[in-house]
């Protein structure tokens, strides 16, 4: 095509998602954050229409047209097994709508206008290493959730690549944004933070490179793919 991309990155406020919309300047992005502003539309993907909302309001921003959905937006809030029935449900409820859900809608429709306009595209999503590998005892509905998106991706890879529509899934593990070297010092230094073989959490600007390589240069070939971006601290 002879513009550049059109690019749809969701929870693009802060960390990962900012770092993502940066590594894509030069290419027509636009971004989601749950309040809006900055260029951004404001969406709730709690609420079971916020992502058809986002949806069509970034196709009007963006001409009619959308190349590549980066799926970025996600919450990691404890559900205690303690809590009450109802408590329990309703952080399921959010952190699956939230998560796995919204990101489902938008995978949708995306499949669905790459097919109706013709010439492919591609879906990028952004996982965990939760996945995989589990994650803290107050966080099974985080773990479960990212582990269905991985599942997801793989399952429209599969389906579509015939089509030209390609779909990956990047899993960070322990991210920081900023001075990586004050973070360390701020929590006890790195011993207090795990498991790390490389010394580090992983910074923003290493997942969003991976993301970028993902929605425009990675080969047809790579679609289904699953690269972890974590150091290491969790291997398959």
């Amino acid at each position: 095509m002879s513009d550049p991309p059109h690019i749809l990155v969701t929870g693009a406020n802060r960390g990962i998602g900012a770092s993502i919309v940066a590594g894509l300047k030069g290419h027509r992005v636009i971004g989601h954050s749950s309040a809006g502003g900055d260029g951004r539309i404001a969406a709730d993907l709690a609420d079971p229409e916020g992502a058809t909302a986002l949806w069509w309001e970034a196709m009007a921003a963006l001409d009619g047209r959308i190349d590549v959905l980066v799926n970025n937006a996600g919450v990691f809030e404890a559900a205690p097994i303690g809590d009450g029935d109802a408590e329990w449900a309703a952080h399921w409820e959010r952190t699956l709508r939230i998560n796995l859900r919204a990101a489902a809608d938008l995978c949708r429709l995306a499949v669905l206008h790459f097919r109706q306009r013709g010439g492919g595209g591609r879906i990028v999503n952004v996982a965990s290493r939760a996945g995989y590998r589990g994650d803290s005892p107050d966080h099974w509905h985080y773990a479960a959730s990212k582990a269905g998106m991985i599942a997801m991706t793989k399952t429209i890879a599969r389906g579509y690549a015939g089509e030209g529509i390609y779909a990956f899934t990047v899993c960070p593990g322990f991210t920081v944004t900023g001075m990586v070297e004050d973070y360390i010092a701020s929590r006890g230094g790195i011993a207090a933070l795990g498991d790390l073989p490389i010394g580090r959490p992983a910074t923003t600007d290493e997942i969003a490179e991976t993301v970028r390589w993902f929605a425009l240069d990675a080969p047809a070939s790579a679609t289904g793919a699953v690269i972890d971006v974590n150091g290491a601290s969790f291997v398959r």
